[in-house]
């Protein structure tokens, strides 16, 4: 047996034991005491909950790397926006020294702010990131993406109208990263093989956020029970309606020009096409302890950057929701498509679900405490609506796509109007099957 059969033979095994590890771990719920939930759920509460003084130690310390970062890189003077989002998480850690050491002013230790968003946000986001993000290594690591990706070809442009390639791009942002996925996009439109309407329809379309952050929002909604069909749900969702708004103004009206046509496999099995690549990608890739702690690493920055501006805009958007009436103004144009939907208070729901804009957790917050089909549907329009201020838009600001502010907003309500509508219709099927309890 020659070397190279060897090494194929091994990357081979990898790729279908390490995306079988990967698969269950993210799509298997088990029991384990009285709970039920996925793998790295397991893990991430079991520090949450049984090990909390650990975990707010490991909490504090994401948030003074992520608040001294900007500094010691002097990346925060790079432009508004990133002295903007520093000064947030400067806030967010001073907002979190003062609840844990019960110092806050009474208003924000109403039990619906600081305590929700510490104790029920920021605690499990911070343990939560790091460990799906390693446990994603098996997902992302060893060919499982870039096969499913060339087999996703012949779909993307008919549907999605965006070149084959982007099926790993979208199934990249879908259960990675979104700010890692919208550094892929610029990457490769930087190098000419997307156009700016197909760059804009993939940042716009695919890069929510990841299946840890998922995690969060069911758990948060009490719908870990329905994980699978919460999941799936999200994914069909968020896919549907990424093929309307790709027809719609503003993307519908973009450049559509490239200086590299798309290139297509011919006179091959698409099915061998699709095992070599992901062969391919398994001989090429590390060994799986480094797999694990890039991965790791990778969450670790993730939350880090992310854990101190939740506190913070999540905190001014609870504000604003409860003194303000501002997501009144937003929410009385979402109201008819909650009313369409016939949702049991489309008022209340409307407004709770135009707080998404400012951050993706907001919504879930603000109407936790809802009917079943309620809260179905505030989990997936969030993460199918996918634009939000807290982290998603200075990302994109960060990158060379074309795309403004004022535009983002207006794909945002577009993709949330959509949402709505169709996340209501597949939940009002889902409880009439029984599929809801």
């Amino acid at each position: 047996m020659t070397q190279h059969n060897k090494s194929t033979q091994l990357a081979l095994w990898q790729m279908i034991v390490f995306s079988l590890v990967g698969i269950v771990m993210f799509f298997v719920p088990f029991t384990i005491g009285n709970k039920r939930t996925i793998a790295f759920d397991h893990a991430a509460s079991y520090l949450v909950n049984e090990q909390k003084p650990l975990a707010i130690v490991l909490l504090f310390a994401l948030m003074i790397y992520g608040v001294a970062k900007p500094f010691v890189t002097g990346s925060y003077k790079h432009n508004l926006t990133n002295k903007i989002l520093t000064a947030l998480k400067v806030a967010g850690l001073i907002l979190a020294v003062l609840y844990i050491t019960g110092l806050a002013p009474e208003l924000i230790m109403q039990k619906d702010m600081m305590p929700f968003l510490f104790d029920k946000l920021a605690l499990p986001v911070g343990m939560i990131v790091p460990i799906g993000a390693m446990m994603l290594a098996f997902l992302l690591g060893f060919g499982l993406l870039e096969l499913m990706g060339v087999l996703m070809q012949p779909v993307m442009r008919p549907i999605w109208k965006t070149p084959g390639a982007s099926a790993i791009d979208a199934v990249a942002s879908f259960v990675g990263s979104y700010s890692v996925a919208l550094l892929i996009t610029n990457r490769v439109y930087l190098q000419g093989q997307y156009s700016t309407k197909e760059a804009v329809i993939i940042a716009t379309g695919f890069s929510t956020v990841s299946t840890a952050f998922m995690v969060i929002i069911a758990k948060t909604l009490n719908l870990m029970d329905f994980w699978n069909l919460y999941f799936w749900s999200c994914l069909v969702i968020t896919f549907l309606v990424t093929a309307i708004t790709a027809r719609l103004p503003p993307i519908a009206t973009m450049d559509n020009s490239k200086p590299i046509a798309d290139v297509t496999a011919q006179g091959q099995s698409r099915l061998k096409l699709a095992f070599d690549t992901g062969i391919n990608t398994a001989k090429a890739s590390d060994g799986l302890l480094k797999v694990l702690w890039t991965n790791l690493k990778d969450g670790i920055e993730m939350a880090a950057a992310i854990v101190p501006s939740i506190i913070a805009i999540g905190l001014l958007g609870l504000l604003f929701a409860k003194y303000t009436p501002v997501f009144d103004v937003l929410g009385m144009a979402l109201y008819p498509f909650t009313y369409l939907g016939g949702l049991p208070q489309p008022m209340v729901v409307a407004k709770g679900l135009s707080a998404g804009l400012a951050e993706v957790f907001l919504p879930a917050l603000l109407l936790a405490d809802s009917d079943i089909l309620t809260r179905f549907v505030t989990a997936i329009v969030p993460v199918s609506s996918i634009i939000f201020f807290s982290a998603m838009i200075p990302c994109v600001l960060a990158t060379n796509i074309p795309l403004s502010v004022p535009k983002m907003i207006l794909i945002w309500f577009i993709r949330t109007a959509l949402s709505i509508v169709l996340a209501c219709a597949f939940a009002q099927l889902a409880l009439a099957l029984g599929w809801l309890a």
